[in-house]
């Protein structure tokens, strides 16, 4: 049977109140008396009840991740670990647990419902939406704090974001600078922030160049490997020289369908991927 407050207060010979400011790190109790009650707490291995923490203290110290994307992709796509790794490490860090929210995207608006109402957050982290997803009027609306990933194209919101235009425009220029005339590019779903910032990148830099834009020498991608195989299948019969791609994922599977067609990355087709994840170093 789990110890009770009762029964640490008996045993470290202060109050029951005494006890519960103890657990809630009230900075007002007397350091002797924490220590002796802290050691009562270590010696049973106490764990406190996280449900009645919560309800008295109105926070959960947890924070939500959602992601309204296929849950195959997330599973799949190399970008998506490294993202909840880094939640993960920095909530460690401040005594916070995630919680991973998946769903298919028909099923967004229950999961958006649940979130915001089961009262198991404290906030919300939300990637990889299209633009002008409904998710975020919710989440404006419920008053409850939250952070994008990936700016959003029309409110002012918290958002944590890279320069995706000038990123793409930035390794656009890299191959005209190397001699490159004809370059072709995957880009990422247009309906998502990323993938249109990046897009704009690359017309930008071939408008900078004085290149023509050359339709057939663009394929709008979906980020996946599988994706960036086949739309370089179709874009080497158009014979470009290079190739930007909005994503390393993507780059993958360009460079596999380019080798495939008997030729050389970069001496036939050169490839800069985007997200520099870690096997793009090989």
């Amino acid at each position: 049977m789990p110890l009770t407050l009762e029964d640490i207060a008996r045993l470290s010979g202060v109050s029951r109140s005494t006890v519960s400011r103890v657990i809630n790190d009230d900075i007002k109790v007397k350091d002797d008396t924490r220590q002796k009650v802290q050691r009562v707490l270590n010696s049973y291995n106490f764990q406190p009840n996280l449900a009645a923490r919560w309800l008295a203290s109105g926070r959960t110290n947890v924070i939500g991740v959602v992601i309204p994307a296929g849950v195959s992709t997330i599973f799949t796509d190399p970008y998506f670990p490294q993202l909840l790794q880094g939640v993960s490490a920095i909530c460690n860090t401040r005594d916070y647990s995630v919680m991973l929210w998946l769903a298919e995207p028909e099923y967004e608006r229950r999961m958006v419902t649940r979130i915001l109402h089961n009262g198991l957050v404290d906030g919300v982290v939300v990637a990889s939406i299209p633009m002008n997803d409904p998710i975020v009027n919710s989440l404006v609306e419920s008053k409850m704090p939250f952070v994008l990933i990936g700016r959003h194209p029309t409110m002012d919101v918290n958002s944590l974001d890279v320069d995706n235009v000038q990123s793409g425009r930035k390794a656009t220029l890299h191959l005209v600078r190397l001699g490159y005339k004809r370059i072709a590019t995957i880009t990422g779903p247009q309906r998502q922030v990323a993938g249109y910032d990046r897009y704009q990148g690359y017309l930008k830099a071939l408008q900078d160049s004085n290149y023509p834009i050359r339709p057939e020498l663009i394929m709008e991608g979906d980020f996946t490997e599988e994706n960036g195989y086949s739309s370089m299948q179709r874009l080497l019969k158009f014979k470009p020289d290079a190739v930007f791609v909005a994503s390393d994922s993507m780059a993958y599977g360009a460079v596999r369908a380019i080798r495939e067609a008997g030729l050389r990355v970069p001496e036939d087709v050169a490839v800069v991927g985007f997200d520099d994840i870690p096997n793009s170093a090989e």
